[in-house]
């Protein structure tokens, strides 16, 4: 099944890109990490997962991330969680999967409170539920809050690339829309894959959202050698399992 690509607008006169595979029922939506697009390995690997099993499936970037446009230094998650619920109100129909990666675990929660109706389950990778307030701001020294304080910005080190400019907007908007410890009305079911070895996300920090989770039917899956990213191909292939786990309902 051929993948479609377009742009929705948005009220602002930014646009959302996005990709569909048609198929059927429900359908899986990838929300992206922080700082990520959906051009990545697991979002790709579950684009040819849903073209050759005939499943429905919709990924985009987020407003400043990948092909979208704005800037990124004027994301918030408020902003971010808005062009998540757009993409689902304005590009899927009926039942969905919600396939969060790091930041796109916390949105999808965010997501799933508010579509809850829509909701068949979750899939999340390394969920960063409250990055903001619970894994950024304690590691930022005293340098580095009189930088935010000073020019509206921090310049995070990222072992990715470049630093990451943090905004102070980002920061206090987070606070805003903070899930832990819960609990956290989502009742649809849930599966988690969780790197033992992530730095960025510790595997304690993730068990917090999983026992934050109104939802019996969770399964937390620890992979003590995997990293953050989990884009080995074994890693990919439990992401997988997981998405036809769900998919069979």
């Amino acid at each position: 099944m051929q993948e479609d690509a377009g742009f929705l607008d948005r009220p602002d006169g930014e646009r959302l890109a996005w990709r569909r595979v048609a198929g059927s029922g429900p359908t899986f939506v990838w929300l992206g990490g922080f700082r990520s697009d959906m051009a990545g390995s697991k979002a790709q690997a579950l684009a040819e997962w849903a073209a050759a099993t005939g499943r429905a499936y919709v990924r985009f970037d987020y407003f400043g991330h990948g092909e979208s446009s704005g800037a990124f230094e004027r994301g918030t998650i408020t902003r971010w969680r808005e062009d998540a619920l757009a993409v689902l109100d304005a590009l899927t129909e009926g039942p969905l999967v919600l396939v969060g990666s790091s930041m796109g675990g916390w949105i999808s929660c965010l997501a799933a409170v508010v579509r809850a109706d829509r909701i068949a389950g979750l899939v999340l990778i390394a969920p960063a539920a409250d990055f903001t307030s619970a894994l950024m701001a304690p590691e930022m020294t005293a340098a580095d809050r009189q930088a935010l304080e000073a020019t509206g910005v921090w310049l995070r080190p990222s072992d990715y690339g470049d630093p990451y400019p943090i905004s102070r907007g980002l920061l206090e908007d987070g606070a805003r829309w903070t899930i832990l410890p819960g609990p956290v009305p989502v009742t649809a079911p849930v599966r988690i894959l969780q790197g033992g070895a992530d730095p960025d996300v510790p595997w304690p920090h993730a068990l917090a959202l999983a026992q934050a989770l109104a939802s019996e039917d969770l399964v937390f899956s620890l992979i003590k050698d995997g990293d953050h990213r989990l884009s080995r191909p074994q890693d990919l292939a439990r992401l997988i399992a997981a998405a036809e786990e769900l998919a069979r309902g």
